[in-house]
């Protein structure tokens, strides 16, 4: 199949159209028309290969959502004509101990889906279709943002021992922040937000936050009136970790979805005390991507986008770059 998409030709470049082909080369892929397709930030990362992975000319884009045009004679339980989301991974070993036991984002051989290939800024996008997920028709096919920024935030708070009645605190109101503040107080949570901007406040009310802490840029946070049983840290930027987890009641959690480059500076005696703990997590597995979407559907969590035709990508993605886009975009077929 002929296809046309948008590439970057070299580290950091703007995208241009790109014509290609595809064709299934083993029994478990699948073609999808796409319809929408999120912009992460995780694509322009591999657009200036700050990961040391990317190839040119690189097809960006694992937020997708789209139509099955094709199935390999091995796919099960998908069909031609089924709405389907892809999100980062695209295959696994599928035979280690993490795949068998559901851990395939774990996976010590997962590929990503523009690391291996070409992605969703395209007409069409080839994968394994057991990384295919059924994308419920309640859901927009603006919502694609669920399938990464999502299930990351999704599948941080559940390992961490997210359940309900809980207090639940989220630094940073982003792309990845407002998804966390949306699925833990639709599950029934307390969720205190921690951002550097006081005009955000509002919007973390309206998002489900009860109570909103400004922390000027480079700050610390003051002491906590009442102490959390989990703490999310959403930005990529260095915090005082000491202050953040004087948040935490004991057996509390900070779980990191975002870093730097730079160490973690944690002293033994800010965890010590409240048998507190530190995690980190990627994005989730097959299951919980399913579990993700499932819920985001009943509960209706849906990202707060702002969309562009994927004629206009370079603007969106200029856009995404200068933090001027509340919270995710998401390019739209056609």
């Amino acid at each position: 199949m002929k296809v046309v998409g948008f590439a970057a030709e070299s580290v950091g470049a703007d995208l241009k159209p790109w014509e290609y082909t595809l064709e299934l080369s083993n029994p478990h892929e699948i073609l999808v028309e796409v319809e929408a397709c999120g912009i992460c930030h995780s694509d322009i990362h591999m657009i200036d290969n700050d990961w040391r992975m990317s190839t040119y000319p690189l097809v960006p884009g694992h937020e997708v959502v789209g139509r099955v045009v094709e199935l390999g004679s091995a796919v099960e339980g998908l069909v031609v004509g089924q709405r389907v989301g892809i999100g980062w991974q695209a295959s696994a070993c599928m035979t280690c101990h993490d795949c068998l036991s559901g851990n395939e984002n774990l996976c010590d051989h997962h590929q990503g889906l523009i690391v291996a290939g070409k992605g969703g800024f395209a007409s069409h996008v080839k994968v394994d279709g057991r990384f295919a997920f059924p994308f419920p028709e309640a859901l927009p096919v603006e919502a694609g943002p669920l399938l990464c920024g999502g299930v990351t935030v999704y599948s941080a708070l559940r390992h961490a021992g997210m359940t309900s009645g809980q207090r639940i605190g989220v630094i940073g109101l982003g792309g990845l922040g407002h998804l966390a503040v949306l699925f833990a107080s639709r599950l029934g949570n307390q969720v205190t937000v921690f951002t550097t901007t006081a005009e955000k406040t509002r919007q973390a009310e309206q998002l489900g936050a009860a109570e909103v802490v400004v922390v000027e840029p480079g700050q610390s946070p003051p002491p906590p009136r009442a102490r959390l049983d989990l703490l999310l840290c959403t930005v990529p930027y260095p915090q005082d970790w000491v202050a953040y987890l004087q948040w935490l009641g004991a057996d509390g959690t900070l779980v990191l979805v975002a870093g730097g480059p730079k160490p973690l500076e944690i002293p033994f005696w800010a965890l010590l005390g409240k048998r507190r703990r530190v995690m980190a997590s990627p994005i989730g597995g097959r299951a919980v991507l399913q579990e993700t979407l499932e819920l985001a559907a009943r509960m209706k969590v849906l990202p707060q986008v702002e969309v562009f035709p994927l004629s206009e990508v370079n603007r969106a993605l200029r856009q995404v770059r200068e933090n001027a886009v509340r919270f995710r975009a998401v390019l739209r077929a056609g």
